[in-house]
């Protein structure tokens, strides 16, 4: 079972991955909105006789309540339960509001689902570490929607998802290369990513119960016993983790939507809604010197009949007084509005590096369809 084989060196180039994770999503978007909903046990999903419970808010967790668990045995753990629907609309406006966030800091974000990303921040903010970037994230993403998130900050993938988790909720753990291989040592190993209940009980009866029992295993050991998960548990047990962080694709746009507690149809209300959009656009052609072409306005009515649109120009749009004048402009395209509208978004596409300044007043002069 001891290893004799050398530890792997680490990758040459260390790079900066924050993993962000919000603290309870849907329970604390349905708190959030809910007043009435603060500091009891919320459970997204399912009912108090049938179904699964989809995610339940910490004071839910308390009784043991958790994702996945059938809603009878959740309301059998916690008799004051508090069933909500899910909202999913909501949750993927809210996320694309967080992923907005990511993009002023660094186009390397690889969602793993709504409510959690990997981002590489290698050499993206000159005089600010990634520790800094960590906190400037939280701090906008509890201004901007009202939630909490958790980061965890390290040199690889791996390490950054589990330090994530280590300070929940509303925290922030960092796992310097210096501290990586200790770090490692004392988890359980069923705090691993990867490595799930079922696998965490057959290394328990194999005597590895810990970081440093996993790492004191040879290679073939792990691969007799854990067949190709085996080298991946090999290096996670040091601290190594090569994996790039992998976006989804070259950013094309940049964007933001926002869902209304009350219905707005006043011109002045809705303008007021388009203002955090705007705001946020201009935000990310500041600090990534990008600007686009296309400008395509979203709206969802309170009935969820939804339209959208869209005006692309001769010259790209490359700052916060343009972006407004074609926002306003598409937005009279729709009014007067004979019913509520619950949501309003807007988008730049069509990115690219910013151009040479525009003269006052020439955004009018070539507007097509």
């Amino acid at each position: 079972m001891m290893t004799d084989d050398p530890d792997p060196a680490p990758s040459p180039t260390l790079r900066k991955i924050i993993h962000v994770d919000m603290d309870a999503f849907y329970a604390s978007v349905e708190q959030r909105d809910d007043p009435s909903l603060r500091g009891r046990p919320v459970a997204v999903g399912g009912s108090r006789e049938r179904g699964v419970v989809a995610a339940a808010s910490y004071e839910a967790r308390t009784f043991g309540v958790r994702s996945a668990m059938a809603s009878a045995t959740a309301r059998r753990r916690c008799p004051d339960l508090v069933f909500v629907r899910p909202r999913f609309d909501v949750y993927k406006a809210v996320s694309q509001q967080i992923r907005a966030i990511f993009a002023d800091y660094t186009d390397a974000v690889e969602p793993l689902s709504l409510d959690e990303a990997y981002l590489d921040v290698t050499g993206r903010a000159a005089g600010r570490t990634a520790t800094d970037i960590g906190e400037a994230i939280r701090r906008r993403i509890r201004e901007e929607t009202g939630l909490t998130a958790s980061a965890g900050v390290s040199y690889n993938k791996f390490l950054a998802k589990i330090a994530s988790n280590q300070n929940k909720p509303d925290g922030l753990c960092v796992v310097t290369p210096r501290h990586g291989p200790g770090f490692v040592a004392r988890l359980p190993v069923g705090r691993f990513h990867g490595i799930g209940p079922v696998t965490a009980v057959r290394m328990e009866r194999l005597g590895i119960h810990t970081g440093a029992d996993l790492r004191g295993c040879a290679r073939e050991f792990l691969r007799e016993h854990f067949g190709r998960s085996a080298d991946y548990y090999y290096l996670a047990a040091r601290g190594i983790d090569h994996r790039p962080v992998r976006a989804d694709r070259e950013r094309k746009s940049i964007g933001s939507e926002t869902t209304f507690e009350r219905d707005r149809a006043a011109h002045d209300d809705l303008v007021a809604g388009l203002i955090p959009a705007i705001e946020r656009i201009a935000a990310h052609i500041d600090r990534t010197q990008t600007s686009g072409r296309t400008v395509t306005l979203k709206v969802k009515f309170a009935d969820f009949r939804q339209i959208t649109r869209s005006r692309t120009l001769a010259e790209p749009v490359a700052d916060r007084a343009a972006i407004e004048r074609v926002a306003l402009d598409l937005l009279a395209s729709v009014e007067p509005v004979d019913r509520g509208v619950r949501l309003l978004g807007l988008t730049l596409s069509s990115l690219g590096a910013v151009a040479a300044p525009m003269a006052p007043g020439q955004l009018g002069l070539a507007l097509f369809r």
